[in-house]
């Protein structure tokens, strides 16, 4: 698997030369096919495991109790949604653009985020600056960024939660600069450490618990598909601050 460091690198030498970009974009083309085959060859038979549990489970709701059947269980869904991730990731660069109306569009992401808080002490601010311009993009992985960024966030702050000396809170701003389209997330969690930055968007590196470590770099390969960029800076039990930056 490719680090992000290696899609730059490959992205580099692409530029020298047609030819070079030519012969780089078949090894990257076959490099996904394979990567799909094998999650696909994996996924059916996961399938059928995870369905026949389930038909287990109707059948004779007393395995419920059985020593060690719910954690079987909670594998099974770690593995499916695992390769449900890898073939994102694998997707990642297949676009389909159209116009998005940007004010309309982050409105829904902050309203529907906002609607998963209720149940929580978490503080959620949004501001949306007016007269953001229209963006040519990705409507369902620009949401998939967003909703990844947002709820890794939640993360951060309710896994904290006991040892904030302030309440828990998330912002997110969205305002236009140089051209670019700006989304800053915000959150005053547990944060990063200095020593996990420079691999934080790399493939299968997680520092979460239950984290699959696709999430960031699905996230970190859509914004570069788009001309953009995924940037981020923390402190250490005081913030941290992820930016993603659009063309307009």
């Amino acid at each position: 698997m490719f680090t992000q460091a290696d899609y730059d690198k490959l992205n580099q030498i692409m530029e020298e030369s047609p030819e070079k970009k030519e012969l780089l974009s078949r090894l990257l083309e076959t490099h996904r096919m394979e990567i799909s085959s094998i999650s696909h060859e994996l996924r059916n038979p996961l399938t059928l495991v995870y369905s026949t549990l389930q038909l287990i489970e109707s059948r004779h709701p007393e395995v419920l109790a059985y020593e060690h059947w719910e954690t079987m269980r909670c594998d099974i869904e770690y593995m499916n949604q695992l390769l449900q991730e890898l073939s994102a990731y694998n997707n990642c660069e297949r676009l389909t653009f159209e116009t998005i109306h940007t004010i309309n569009f982050l409105k829904l992401q902050v309203l529907s985020f906002a609607a998963s808080l209720d149940d929580t002490n978490i503080e959620f601010t949004s501001r949306i600056e007016p007269g953001l311009p229209d963006i040519c993009g990705d409507r369902l992985k620009l949401r998939q960024i967003l909703l990844n960024l947002l709820g890794n966030a939640r993360d951060a702050v309710s896994s904290d939660s006991d040892s904030l000396s302030t309440p828990p809170l998330i912002t997110f701003h969205a305002r236009t600069e140089d051209r670019f389209l700006l989304i800053t997330i915000k959150d005053n969690g547990c944060g990063i450490l200095p020593e996990q930055m420079d691999t934080i968007f790399n493939p299968f590196v997680t520092y979460k618990k239950n984290g699959t470590g696709l999430g960031l770099a699905i996230a970190h390969r859509i914004a570069s598909a788009h001309g953009g960029r995924l940037t981020v800076s923390s402190e250490p039990g005081i913030m941290t601050e992820f930016t993603l930056l659009l063309p307009i």
